[in-house]
C-alpha cells in the first residue's frame, strides 16, 4: 500500500484529531504573567499506587524555591520512573495545592498532550538551572 500524500483526500481519514487552537486574543500577556513557570529538577519519582489513574509522585528541586511535590500521570510515557530522576522539567508553581488520594500535589508539571494519551514532558536545554523563571 502506498504512503498517503498531502494530495490524497483519504490521507487523514481515521487520523486522531488535534484540539483546535483557541482564538487569537482569547488570552492576554497579563494572563501569562500571572502564571509562575519555573525550571525544576526531578530528585525522586515513585509509583503512586493510591491514585485512580496510573501516576507517579515526584519530588522536584526548584533551587532557591525549595523542593516541592507533584502527582503526574506519566507511567504510559515513562514506564520506568527512574528515567525521570535528574531530568529538568517545567512546572507551574503558583497554582493552589491539590489533594490526590491523600497526597498533596504542590506544582503542575507541564507536558504535551498528544492524542495517543502519552504525556511527553516539556524540558529545557542545558544552561537552565532549578528555580529559573520561564517567560
Amino acid at each position: 500500500m502506498a504512503e498517503p500524500t498531502i494530495d490524497d483526500e483519504t490521507a487523514w481519514e481515521g487520523a486522531p484529531q488535534a484540539e483546535p487552537f483557541r482564538a487569537a486574543g482569547s488570552a492576554s500577556m497579563e494572563d501569562l504573567r500571572r502564571l509562575d513557570l519555573r525550571v525544576g529538577r526531578v530528585t525522586a519519582a515513585r509509583p503512586f499506587d493510591a491514585a485512580r489513574k496510573p501516576a507517579y509522585q515526584l519530588d522536584i528541586d526548584f533551587g532557591p524555591g525549595g523542593t516541592r511535590r507533584s502527582s503526574a500521570q506519566l507511567p504510559a510515557t515513562y514506564p520506568d520512573p527512574s528515567v525521570l530522576v535528574g531530568r529538568l522539567v517545567i512546572a507551574v508553581v503558583n497554582l493552589p495545592p491539590r489533594r490526590i488520594a491523600g497526597f498533596t500535589s504542590q506544582v503542575l508539571v507541564l507536558g504535551a498532550l498528544p492524542s495517543d494519551g502519552r504525556i511527553p514532558l516539556l524540558s529545557v536545554d542545558p544552561g537552565a538551572s532549578p528555580g529559573d523563571r520561564i517567560g
